[in-house]
């Protein structure tokens, strides 16, 4: 139904993508917030016809896409918040210092547009992490036009957000070539957009796989560009010694619950359970094992992830030294998850690069420990997560210091007694992290910092008042908070 957009096509659009950024980039900082407002506006108005077309083409029910829908409003709108604060600019000024040896100039600093973003729609989200979601509100807020490749999973779903974002531009008077929309169902126009010299940066939320082909293609440039990829995680959960003693079977229902919401779709799903050998994790598995045969399997977003995982599940299974501990006992149906639990010891798991992947889905290993050391071992040899998690007493914390310093390292959001699926849209927010999570842990694609990551600080240096941004004028006449000789004020410069 869709085709591919045409190389000639794509040419023309990312032309208009930057005429358009020379006049947005000088758009008011509210003038770019009502835009991002009537965007959430014109998503909320497409009312049933959203939820239907999305539950069609994803299979999530009608209720988790309500949810999602509200969360990509709420988004939209928080952002926009923060947009108009100016907060995100770090505005700060040194004003001059002409009687010192050697003089001292006058300095003012702020964040300023990178120019188009391009951002890739994810498959397991078709409203928060797709084609109004927060990659694309947060380029709007720092004053980016972004260019859309709808992921081919759920593309009618796409068009119509899409369309409602080309009907807030005419309504908010933005510049032509403010936001466009494209289809690609193979990896060619990811290249062709990665590669072209109108990009400025990307935005993606997926695979591995698909995000360091992005990240590779834009560092091929003649002139790099940045690739902020979210590419998935293995989420350890660590559980520890008398937590696990006193509340086995407590925490047995909170990890199952997180291992199958969604049928395992997150990228923050817990893929990992590390635990020492005892009696607790002994109690702990059994609780598991009957919390998982209760769950009823459901069918997953799409064919190709429901392949993707059966092949990825398979190859898991397969592993020397791994045992199937329990999966589900209802019969599947077409396209339905396999909601499986496998355990083997930590000896096993530090040996076997293949067990430390991702496998997409409702699936976790448990990893079985003899001591304390191999479980600081397993910390020490993880790869970047966007999550790590420990289930903890205050007594397991002051007896496994060094674990947290470890485990600290390795993650984004570093969580005490709680699962890791469910992201906060918030300013505290933390989702990336050491690669291979992500391709740049120092930034957060949740949350109003992700402004930050389609921005670049320019120094102004002896700019008369008149001449300079808004921002940085003497009378703060946008009223943002600005560091001024070191100072956090609102407060105008006399």
């Amino acid at each position: 139904m869709y085709q591919d957009t045409s190389i000639a096509m794509l040419d023309e659009l990312l032309a208009s993508s930057v005429r358009a950024y020379h006049q947005y980039k000088t758009y008011s900082l509210r003038q770019r917030a009502d835009f991002m407002r009537a965007i959430a506006k014109e998503i909320e108005l497409l009312g049933d016809e959203l939820i239907e077309t999305a539950h069609a083409e994803t299979n999530l029910p009608a209720a988790r896409l309500m949810n999602e829908r509200a969360r990509t409003i709420f988004q939209l709108n928080s952002y926009a918040d923060a947009a108009e604060q100016g907060n995100w600019l770090e505005a700060s000024i040194d004003t001059a210092l002409p009687e010192r040896t050697p003089p001292k100039p006058d300095l003012r600093k702020m964040l300023v547009p990178l120019g188009t973003v391009v951002v890739f729609g994810a498959s397991n989200f078709p409203f928060a992490y797709s084609t109004a979601g927060g990659d694309t509100a947060c380029a709007f807020a720092a004053g980016c036009p972004v260019v859309v490749k709808a992921h081919p999973a759920h593309a009618k779903t796409s068009t119509l957000v899409a369309d409602a974002i080309h009907k807030a531009a005419e309504q908010c008077q933005m510049p032509d070539g403010i936001f466009h929309h494209v289809y690609g169902a193979g990896f060619e126009t990811g290249e062709y957009l990665a590669k072209h010299p109108a990009v400025k940066a990307i935005g993606f939320t997926g695979s591995f796989s698909g995000g360091k082909a992005l990240f590779d293609w834009a560092n091929q440039r003649k002139n790099p560009i940045p690739v902020f990829a979210e590419m998935g995680s293995v989420n350890p959960i660590f559980l520890l010694p008398e937590k696990l003693q006193t509340e086995a079977e407590a925490l047995a229902k909170q990890c199952a619950g997180s291992i199958t919401l969604g049928m395992g779709q997150f990228c923050t799903n817990p893929g990992l359970l590390i635990a020492i050998d005892g009696e607790g994790l002994d109690r702990f598995v059994q609780h598991l094992r009957k919390e998982i045969k209760s769950v009823m399997p459901s069918k997953m977003l799409h064919a190709g992830i429901a392949k993707n995982f059966g092949e990825k599940l398979e190859k898991a299974l397969a592993q020397k030294g791994v045992q199937l501990l329990t999966q589900t006992e209802q019969n599947m149906g077409e396209g339905e998850g396999l909601i499986s639990i496998a355990t083997t010891t930590a000896r096993t798991f530090l040996n076997n690069p293949v067990l430390h992947e991702e496998v997409f889905g409702p699936y976790s290993l448990i990893i079985q420990c003899q001591n304390e050391a191999e479980m600081l071992e397993i910390a020490q040899k993880l790869e970047g997560q966007l999550t790590a998690t420990l289930m903890a007493t205050p007594k397991d914390m002051r007896q496994h210091r060094e674990l947290l310093t470890y485990v600290q390292e390795i993650c984004g959001r570093f969580i005490l007694n709680n699962v890791p699926t469910g992201v906060e849209v918030s300013l505290p927010m933390q989702h990336g992290g050491p690669f291979p999570a992500s391709t740049d842990s120092r930034f957060t694609s949740v949350g109003a910092d992700g402004i930050k990551r389609f921005a670049r600080p320019v120094c102004f240096q002896n700019w008369g008042d008149e001449f300079l941004p808004d921002e940085l004028k003497n009378g703060n006449p946008l009223q943002i908070w600005r560091t001024i000789n070191n100072e956090l004020t609102r407060d105008a410069i006399s």
